[in-house]
């Protein structure tokens, strides 16, 4: 999962059947794939908001 997960994280275009695949073998099934998806991409929205405002930084 966190392979999968690093890989969304870094370019998300490059994910394919073979990582979701990947994640069915361990177990997830379609409904757990989604929300894994979907919890780490909104995760990585938040972030570069924050990022993007400063939120966190001292003198921001």
């Amino acid at each position: 999962m966190l392979d999968y997960v690093a890989q969304l994280t870094k370019d998300a275009t490059r994910i394919g059947r073979e990582h979701h695949e990947g994640l069915r073998v361990v177990g997830f099934d379609d409904q757990g794939i989604l929300q894994i998806t979907l919890i780490a991409s909104w995760f990585n929205y938040i972030n570069r908001v924050a990022d993007s405002l400063g939120v966190g930084r001292e003198g921001s």
